[in-house]
């Protein structure tokens, strides 16, 4: 299993947004990656300025949301919707796709799940719950 270290992580996302921007060749996955970096247009400076990106912290003390954080969880979403995990993800993603009308926030009500579940398995020590996951949806398609 890869276990890429931050700034391996954070590299991938730089890269693939100026491949992109250049026209250079991308993999499936930085394709996905550039494409997730477009729809975030408050990111792109930040990307453009890498080294910057690469040293810097963000604290919920901040106020800020770390942004690589907030794409890598993006990327894992497609991942899981692309093989239908949990199972039944996908069909409660398309009643949340449903009832926003667009895909990204549709994405964001994921997002936040998943957040909140894996910030609760690093806290309990324990995998990722994916039931618990799925139930943090359906609560919300029911807001």
């Amino acid at each position: 299993m890869f276990s890429p270290t931050r700034d391996q992580s954070r590299r991938f996302f730089i890269d693939a947004w100026r491949k992109q921007g250049r026209g250079v060749p991308l993999t499936p996955l930085e394709h996905l990656a550039a494409d997730l970096v477009s729809i975030h247009p408050e990111y792109h400076g930040l990307l453009g300025a890498s080294e910057d990106a690469l040293a810097r912290e963000w604290t919920p003390e901040q106020g800020e949301a770390n942004p690589f954080l907030h794409l890598s969880l993006h990327l894992a979403i497609e991942e899981q919707l692309s093989i239908d995990q949990p199972p039944g993800l996908r069909a409660v993603f398309e009643a949340l796709l449903a009832r926003h009308g667009e895909r990204h926030p549709a994405l964001h009500e994921v997002l936040e799940c998943l957040g909140e579940t894996m910030w609760r398995a690093q806290r309990d020590q324990a995998p990722p719950d994916g039931v618990a996951y799925l139930e943090c949806l359906r609560r919300r398609l029911k807001l």
